[in-house]
This record gives structure tokens, sequence and C-alpha cells, in this order.
């Protein structure tokens, strides 16, 4: 319990933590002013004073906040700033990238875990290993057996699972070349077989079903860990990040086509029995979940949605784009729905939370 509770302090702690820090980053390059950037929230447990800005330590540890001067008044001055510090009265674009500044801290800091991950642990590699053979498949019928590793198809290396997936996908059902390596006792033996593949369906991860060219194969699940340098680790870093953006859009959009059914949708609970189990599972996948959970805040927060920075970005965007600010009423009606549907989305969420735990 101790460890969970560490870990989900220190991970949704840091991750908001990060976000804000974007927020301030950006605003003091423009020199907008900052009344206090606090680590925490609630009764200040330790404050200090640099320039202007007091920097504070509170009580609750999960996440942080930005005060910025003028945020949404510019009467709401605080002593010893002045209208030019003012966030309220700067041009739209510079408004508009301080709050995008928050989501991309996210994306940035889920870029610098996955390239430290494959720094020092490397990068996972599914080998392209036969778990199991479906029964008269064409995999079955050529002779395939589990454990054999497909080496090439059609002379075409195959460096992982997914290469192999492609190259049967793409053979359009025409006869194929596998060069597989297969053990014999303590000996290890290539050869070939020719095999075509069959139109058939299989679900998607969000269980979809899609038709699409198979062999009638199931991966062994066996993974390699590639060894990286900082400047490869920095590729497959951006990669794995770009990777988890895109499918983490798509889980948006099955979400909203109804694809992914709306009990599926997690809260602060389940996040804190991922973090948890991860936690006791090692460090290493512990910071994976870290960066995916990072990826999906930073993406949440840029839903055009008021009361989220993806609202406020809207606004800046609209007042840019009309040449004049949207109107003050508008915005304060639109942001108590957004408010209203963020309060809905939290407790619909904790609610499914809450019935998972009681039906496992």
């Amino acid at each position: 319990m101790l460890i969970t509770i560490v870990s989900v302090v220190l991970v949704l702690g840091g991750l908001i933590f990060f976000h804000e820090l974007g927020h301030f980053a950006v605003a003091r390059f423009f020199s907008m002013g900052v009344s206090t950037f606090s680590l925490g929230f609630g009764p200040k447990l330790w404050k200090c004073k640099r320039g202007k800005t007091e920097y504070a330590l509170s009580l609750v540890p999960l996440g942080g906040y930005v005060a910025l001067v003028g945020e949404n008044d510019q009467s709401e001055i605080p002593d010893g700033f002045s209208e030019e510090e003012c966030f309220s009265l700067r041009p739209a674009w510079q408004r508009f990238l301080v709050v995008l500044a928050g989501p991309l801290a996210n994306l940035l800091l889920a870029w610098l875990l996955y390239t430290g991950l494959a720094l020092f642990w490397g990068t996972p590699i599914l080998l392209p290993e036969v778990g199991s053979v479906q029964a008269a498949s064409p995999a079955e019928k050529a002779g395939l057996q589990p454990g054999d590793l497909i080496l090439s198809i059609n002379g075409r290396s195959l460096a992982n699972w997914e290469d192999m997936s492609l190259a049967v996908s793409e053979s359009n059902g025409q006869p194929m070349d596998f060069a597989i390596s297969r053990k014999d006792g303590d000996h290890l033996t290539t050869m070939h077989v020719t095999l075509a593949a069959e139109r058939s369906t299989r679900k998607t991860i969000f269980g979809e079903e899609e038709v699409a060219w198979l062999v009638g194969v199931r991966s062994s699940g066996h993974v390699e860990a590639r060894k990286e340098s900082l400047a490869s680790a920095c590729v497959s870093g951006f990669e794995q990040t770009w990777k988890m953006i895109a499918l983490t859009c798509q889980g948006f959009v099955k979400l909203v086509e109804r694809v992914v059914p709306a009990d599926q949708v997690g809260g602060p609970i389940m996040i804190a029995q991922l973090v948890g189990d991860q936690a006791k599972q090692g460090l290493a996948g512990l910071l994976a979940l870290t960066a995916l959970i990072s990826i999906n805040l930073g993406i949440l927060n840029l839903l055009p949605i008021p009361v989220l920075d993806g609202g406020t970005i809207l606004f800046c965007l609209c007042e840019m784009l009309f040449r004049r600010p949207i109107n003050k009423k508008v915005q304060e009606y639109a942001m108590r729905v957004g408010l209203t549907l963020l309060v809905a989305l939290m407790l619909f969420a904790t609610f499914n939370d809450v019935m998972r735990i009681i039906k496992a």
C-alpha cells in the first residue's frame, strides 16, 4: 500500500507539475507576471520569494499551479506588478503559446521518458516468432510450427513481428517464401516454406472486426531488448511517443463512435491501480506507464472544451482569426458548460472505477 501511495503521488504530482512548468516557462519567456508557482495544492508548507514570484511547497502533492498576473481580468493585478505583465492584456498569439505550452510539456516529458527507457533498458522488440498455429490455416498446411522464428519473407529481412505482419498484409494472397529458423534439439536449422495468405477477419485493438490477409499464426510474445546509442534512443523515443499519440487520438475517436464501450473509461482510481501494479513490477514499467499517462493528459487538455487548455486555445485562435476577443459573456457561459461537462465526466469515470472494483 505504501509503494502504491508513494508511486501515485510521484507520478500524478510530477505529471501535473511538469504541465504547469510548461505554462510557467513560456509565460516568463514573454516577461508575463507570475505571482505564485506552487508544487502541490492547499496550505503552503514552505515558501520563498525570488523576484516577484513566490515559490511554494503545498500540503497536497498531487500537482501544482501557476498563478499568472491578470489571468482572467486585467483588474486582478497584485501589488508590485504592472499592466505590461498582465496575461489578459497580451496579444492573442502570446496567450495561445503560453496555454499550449502545458500540453506540449506533457508530450515532451513522454518523449524524454521513452528516450530514457530506450537508452538504459533498450527498445523492446516483439520477435517474429510463432507462438501457435491455427488449424487448417495456410501456415499449418505449409508446416509452420510453434517456436519457428521467421527470418525473412521473399528475401525481405524481418526485424520484428510488425514487419512480418506488414509483409503478409501486402502480399495480396500471392505465394510467399518464408525463411525460418527451427530448433532441432540443440541445433538450429534454417529452412524455406512457401505459403499464400488467405482473406479473413480479425479483431483490432479496439475490438472491431477488419478484413485482412492472414496466414494463421499468433505471436509467441517473446520480446528482445535492442541496445540503443543516445542518438538512436532519441529517435526511438520520438517514434514511440508519436505512436502512442496516434493510438490515444484514435482511442478518443473510437470512444465517440461508441466502438469502445463507455464503461471502459477510467478515472483516478483506475490510474492509481495501474500505477501501483507497475510500481511493483519495476521501474521500467512504471516509467512507460507514466509516459503513456502524460500523453493522455496532454491530449485531453487539448480538447476544445472550456476550462481545459484546449478551450482557451480555441478562444485565442478565434480572436486571432476575427481580430477581436470573444464576448466575455459568451466565454463565461462556455466556461460553465465546460465545467459541468468536466465534472460529469469525472463522476462517470469514478463510477466506472467503483463498478470495476465491485465486479472484481
